[in-house]
């Protein structure tokens, strides 16, 4: 993930200077435990101020509104109580080339401030410090204690003291090329890595762009440099340095990240904060649904090798009690032949009632002919009601295991972040396994909003146009298909098969053609655990005939006047 350097900072607050300032502070919010947002209102606007601490993603940038759900966090509320009302009058830095942010904020604009909230972006060690007016330190998103670290605690009640300065040399617009060509060059070494080290202030990602800009490679060597090289490297340092002079930025997208000077850029974004909020949201999105997904995907195998386990043990106690019949033959036998009883056998071959093929029958010698008869009938007993306890755990077993592996079919067909709706329908599966209470509540909250996420399904049109909806976790399966279908509709799904619940909407008076219902056939085996196959079975009925029996977990139904139809997953999966 690309960090925000200074100029990718100073860019930022030149950008909210200009369009935020002064600004009365209306609402403070913490959307996770690195970021909060401000309302700001101004004259003529209001939006919300992203402030992160983020070790990955420290920013500061105009933000989408926050998630109507509580907010838990005790770092918003004291700054609501501080800040509320005041007037946000001065984004500052506290010195050149520092990435530490001052927002003053005044009782009116004009007067001095009473509160600073200092910004500091320095990857793990960002931070959002509180001070008044003094600059005592009220609050801060993340404390130091002494025993953490000597040189700079951040405590209440302390003083609020600056980060260590920069030791570098400073790039200076008035610096001659011949002195920083001197400068970068004085030890043999990759451009890249002698700019770095040579100057403070600036970055990889910066220095990948401009290098690229002036045509050479960042492994190039500052001795293989041509003098049109340097010229051109120059030109493109003056540039920059001059942009930082006046605030005159270029923000757009390049293939790997962004930047803010127009160099590599893929495509131009509308302003600073835009491309900084939609770059970072995406970025944190991404890294949220991998984990998300291999934590839930990890869960899953846990909890369905175990009920495998346990569903394996009820089987073989099944199987036992397949010979209560034998018990029950042989102790009847046994008795039909009391007569060839002797004292002290250890076993009677007697021939079968029915097949007349001999039985060997193995008995106690110390008991008689009764009494070995009476044992085997209490072992028969003994399996029928083994068989009677046990079938209904087995059925409960497979269709806990039928269940579990409709969700894991569900998270195999989400296999990556494209949008915020992919994160959604993810996170949607997460709070259904904990309804169901197979994950404990999480101590953190989903940092995007999931208000409409239940009806962010696949969306597909057949070859007439006709619409295909497709359910992304069980869920909007169940939305989908008592909610969402209509009476014209068709509902399709893979037969016997853990997948999604597919929905071709039809008007009054329409009729699928055979392409159609061979098209949503193909995806309703797509969006199947069945999605490697050739050819894939799948029913399709009208949404009435589909039925939900009471307690039947999310996703699962039962259907009827089904028709059969071949599904070719592969055809989708090539389009």
């Amino acid at each position: 993930m690309q960090p925000v350097d200074f100029t990718t900072l100073k860019a930022a607050c030149s950008e909210l200077r200009a369009n935020w300032l002064p600004a009365r502070t209306e609402q403070v919010f913490q959307r996770d435990r690195y970021t909060i947002t401000i309302a700001l209102r101004t004259m003529k606007k209001r939006d919300w101020l992203d402030i992160s601490w983020h070790p990955q993603a420290t920013r500061i940038c105009i933000g989408e509104p926050p998630p109507r759900i509580p907010d838990t966090f005790t770092f918003s509320q004291q700054l609501i109580h501080q800040l509320g009302g005041l007037a946000l009058v001065a984004i500052d830095f506290i010195a050149p080339w520092e990435r530490v942010v001052d927002l003053k904020f005044a009782r009116r604009p004009g007067e001095d401030a009473v509160y600073h909230l200092y910004v500091e972006v320095m990857g793990k060690y960002s931070n959002a410090i509180l001070t008044d007016a003094r600059n005592e330190i009220i609050t801060a998103a993340h404390q130091v204690s002494q025993q953490q670290s000597s040189v700079r605690p951040i405590q209440t009640g302390q003083p609020y003291e600056t980060p260590p300065k920069l030791t570098g040399t400073i790039p200076n617009l008035s610096e001659s090329q011949n002195r920083w060509q001197e400068r970068v060059s004085l030890v043999p070494g990759a451009i890249k890595k002698q700019l770095l080290k040579s100057y403070s202030g600036l970055s990889a990602a910066l220095l990948d762009t401009m290098l690229l800009a002036a045509n050479i490679s960042p492994e190039t060597t500052t001795d293989t440099l041509t003098a049109d090289d340097w010229d051109r490297l120059f030109a493109r340092w003056q540039e920059w340095l001059q942009a930082l002079e006046v605030d005159q930025f270029q923000p757009a997208r390049t293939a790997n990240g962004y930047t803010v000077m127009g160099w590599g850029g893929v495509a131009p974004a509308k302003n600073i904060q835009e491309l900084l909020n939609q770059y970072y949201t995406d970025q944190l999105n991404q890294q949220l649904f991998s984990q998300l997904r291999h934590q839930l995907n990890q869960k899953l195998s846990n909890i369905l090798g175990k009920l495998g386990i346990k569903a394996q043990t009820f089987k073989d106690k099944l199987q036992q009690s397949d010979q209560a019949d034998e018990y029950r033959q042989k102790a009847d036998l046994l008795m039909a032949h009391l007569h060839n009883w002797e004292p002290g056998m250890k076993e009677m071959i007697l021939a079968d009632f029915e097949t007349n093929k001999p039985v060997a029958i193995a008995l106690l010698p110390d008991k008689n002919a009764v009494q070995n008869a009476q044992k085997l009938y209490k072992q028969h007993q003994k399996l029928k009601r083994a068989r009677a306890a046990v079938e209904p755990l087995l059925l409960d077993v497979q269709a806990e295991i039928d269940y579990l592996e409709q969700v894991e079919a569900a998270i195999s067909q989400i296999d990556k972040y494209q949008t915020v709706a992919d994160l959604q329908a993810l996170e949607e599966i997460r709070d259904e396994l904990i309804g169901q209470k197979y994950l404990e509540a999480l101590e953190y909250r989903s940092r995007s909003t999931t208000e409409t996420a239940s009806t962010n399904f696949h969306r597909y049109r057949t070859p007439s146009g006709f619409e295909v909806l497709i359910g992304r976790n069980n869920n909007q399966n169940d939305y989908l298909t008592f909610r969402v279908a209509g009476d014209y509709d068709l509902w399709f799904h893979a037969q016997e098969i853990p997948g999604s619940h597919v929905l071709l909407r039809l008007e009054p008076g329409t009729v699928a053609e055979e392409a159609d219902l061979q098209f949503t056939a193909n995806l309703a085996a797509y969006f199947s655990r069945a999605r490697q196959s050739e050819q894939v079975p799948v029913v399709y009925t009208q949404p009435k005939h589909v039925y939900k029996p009471k307690g039947t977990k999310p996703g699962l139904v039962v259907y009827k006047q089904e028709t059969i139809i071949w599904g070719k997953p592969q055809v989708i999966g090539d389009r």
